[in-house]
């Protein structure tokens, strides 16, 4: 096992659409919509990452075509809660499927049927950019078209990676911490990340190492970032997503900001919305390849 390559794919099984999800695509989906749902094929995977025998889900769209783009999704989350099951993968990484994507998601070490220790913002970060090895062995992906979609914790995660990579054509997050050594620690986020801090390390270098606005200079200027955040989002602060798009913006770097009002940390209520504004991104971006968009003053 051990000559075995990071992102090797070692088990693959169908998994069923549960009932209950089923129920609650056909009422929020239209007609269409969920005619291309239904067609989604979705599987429980496990690959090799660093040692370890990972879980994870890999979605495939409904027919059309002989090479698609792709997706790697970031779920949020700590703990077995957290990681994802079928009604969560139908209902997260299925839509984006449902749109012509394939989606692969992990569920990170130490959960979901993964070996291994959680981390957040280590080990994690590396589990889902050994993804990237495994969406090349897949012969109808398209591996020059590949998009990262984040929420919570995992849009931290998405920021590490991009950090570390070029390969994303595009990137969305949703409710992402993005300054972590500013928060308080009785914040809800400094709380929960708390749990997983090295003692033996120094602190607010760990914080700091996971705070995109410590180095968001080195972001790829390649991927156009959407930042998407509810205004009433009590678990991550909305002004993470504001401090990090004023950062951006004197960067110059390509993203776009949009704050959902009347919206918590999942934007419950406005994933119809949301939903849009995640498949316009991608697709603009990652399946069509658009230009990189204008940045810095320009026009009239």
């Amino acid at each position: 096992m051990n000559r075995l390559r990071n992102g090797t794919l070692l088990e693959s099984q169908p998994v069923p659409m549960p009932a209950t999800t089923r129920n609650i695509m056909r009422r929020r989906l239209s007609p269409d919509a969920f005619a291309r749902f239904e067609q989604v094929q979705m599987y429980a995977i496990t690959y090799w990452s660093e040692g370890l025998r990972i879980g994870g889900f890999l979605a495939l769209p409904p027919p059309a075509a002989a090479m698609y783009p792709a997706v790697i999704f970031n779920r949020g989350g700590a703990g077995p809660r957290a990681a994802l099951q079928a009604e969560g993968a139908f209902q997260y990484i299925g839509t984006i499927a449902s749109w012509g994507y394939v989606v692969i998601a992990s569920n990170y070490r130490g959960q979901g049927g993964s070996e291994g220790t959680e981390e957040w913002g280590a080990g994690d970060v590396r589990d889902a950019m050994n993804l990237l090895p495994l969406i090349e062995q897949l012969g109808y992906v398209d591996t020059d078209r590949i998009g990262l979609v984040g929420g919570s914790r995992g849009g931290m995660m998405a920021f590490m990676m991009l950090r570390r990579t070029t390969a994303f054509r595009a990137a969305v997050t949703i409710g992402a911490p993005t300054m972590l050594h500013r928060c308080s620690p009785q914040s809800p986020i400094r709380r929960t990340f708390g749990r997983f801090l090295d003692p033996t390390r120094d602190i607010e270098q760990q914080l700091r190492e996971r705070s995109v606005l410590v180095w968001a200079n080195e972001l790829p200027r390649t991927t156009p970032l959407l930042i998407l955040h509810g205004t009433g989002d009590r678990r991550v602060e909305p002004e993470q997503s504001l401090h990090l798009a004023l950062e951006l913006q004197r960067l110059h770097f390509p993203y776009k900001l949009i704050l959902y009002d009347n919206a918590d940390h999942i934007l419950a209520g406005r994933r119809s919305e949301s939903d849009y504004d995640i498949r316009w991104w991608l697709d603009h971006y990652v399946r069509d390849r658009a230009p990189l968009p204008r940045t810095g003053p320009h026009g009239a």
